[in-house]
């Protein structure tokens, strides 16, 4: 079975996010220190980013940050890393994480995470990566996204075969496992792309 060690973790940044999606981030931090995964994310301090690398940090476990140098300069940048990449650019810090990663999860988030979990979805689709991808669904958080992808299935924006590239789970305990048996993806699926 392969191991997918460093695990990219796209996150909501808001310090005004809800205690239980708070929690969980930092479950999720906590079970992927005890399982020896490596938490690989935008590096921030605050909102869910900064509740999972606490529970990654604060349970023993590793965290790489990639920031963009105009963050660090705002102040955005969580001190306590193991390992700290700055970027050139936003675009530079996402090739950088999906680089790095050998899985990706998706938790609650604002536009930034959306476009992050979309682009990575997008990049599946065209058979550019073959890695899982998990979305925590915490408290429905994203019911109406996946009911908006449903819908493109329905419209035959894409195909159904293309629903199979993201995994949905419900809790951080279920990430995991979600990762470690998602199915697998033949990257030759881009013969079928376009519909």
């Amino acid at each position: 079975m392969k191991v997918y060690k460093n695990i990219g973790v796209f996150a909501a940044s808001s310090s005004k996010a809800r205690p239980i999606l708070l929690s969980e981030a930092y479950k999720l931090g906590e079970l992927f220190a005890l399982n020896n995964r490596t938490l690989v994310y935008g590096a921030g301090h605050v909102g869910l980013m900064g509740a999972i690398a606490d529970g990654v940090d604060e349970n023993g476990g590793e965290v790489i940050g990639v920031i963009p140098q105009f963050m660090v300069e705002q102040g955005w940048c969580r001190e306590n890393l193991t390992k700290r990449i700055v970027t050139k650019d936003m675009h530079e810090r996402k090739a950088t994480i999906h680089q790095l990663s050998d899985a990706f999860v998706a938790l609650p988030g604002g536009i930034g995470t959306w476009e992050e979990l979309l682009e990575c979805m997008t990049w599946k689709q065209l058979g550019l990566h073959d890695k899982p991808i998990v979305l925590l669904n915490t408290d429905g958080f994203y019911d109406s996204l996946l009911a908006d992808i449903d819908f493109l299935a329905g419209e035959q924006m894409m195909r159904d075969v293309h629903l199979s590239m993201l995994t949905v789970v419900s809790r951080a305990e279920e990430v995991i496992e979600a990762i470690d048996n998602a199915p697998a993806w033949d990257v030759n699926i881009r013969k079928i792309a376009q519909i």
